[in-house]
């Protein structure tokens, strides 16, 4: 499998380029800045240089593939504006580049609390859940075969390998690591096409909790 990750750089990325080359795809990696090249390479995937902000079109940088992830965000410190622009208006260009390059299979990372964010207020953070569920909805509503995984806080703890997922679970924290597993089990799991499901650490192994879903 041919999968394009956009945030190539970002660290639920560089934990899964590894883990897709582990099970024989190979992966583009979507970056903004040319320096992190190296450390994409280091990972196991090939890194394509695309500013998801700058560019109006991202299908040429997409190119041919089987799958896509969204994995970019405008992180930690970022104000409401770049909310917007990366975490929905760059989900929203990869679902237009993977339909202008025939690509079928999206999954995208997106945040517990996503589904039901505040319609005001709440500071950058309602604007971040606002973000993510604008691109959920507009994931949904696009003909492709979306999954949209949404995760508790994130941590940089080492991998359990045990969740809880389903459409709605009480709050808690995963490690990236573990949302990385979910996210190249997901690719490979046809059954979780065309769910939404929230993620936290929880005591089913991966497997069996998205084949449950």
């Amino acid at each position: 499998m041919q999968v394009v990750i956009a945030g190539g750089h970002g660290k639920i990325a560089m934990l899964l380029h590894p883990l897709l080359g582990e099970r024989g795809d190979s992966v583009r990696a979507l970056i903004r800045n040319p320096d992190q090249a190296d450390d994409v390479r280091a990972a196991g995937a090939e890194p394509v240089y695309c500013d998801l902000e700058a560019e109006s079109d991202i299908s040429a940088a997409v190119g041919e593939a089987d799958a896509v992830v969204f994995a970019a965000g405008a992180g930690p410190g970022s104000g409401e504006k770049r909310k917007r622009t990366m975490d929905r208006d760059g989900a929203v260009k990869l679902i237009d580049a993977a339909k202008a390059n025939g690509i079928s299979r999206y999954a995208i990372v997106s945040s517990i609390g996503a589904g039901s964010p505040p319609a005001e207020g709440g500071d950058v953070f309602g604007e971040y859940l606002r973000a993510k569920g604008a691109a959920d909805q507009a994931l949904a509503e696009s003909g492709l075969d979306f999954t949209i995984v949404r995760p508790g806080s994130l941590t940089d703890d080492d991998p359990i390998g045990t969740v809880n997922a389903a459409e709605s679970v009480e709050r808690g924290q995963i490690p990236r690591a573990d949302v990385a597993t979910v996210i190249a089990e997901v690719l490979h799991t046809d059954s979780t096409i065309g769910k939404t499901f929230e993620l936290v650490s929880g005591t089913t192994p991966i497997d069996e909790a998205l084949a449950a879903l």
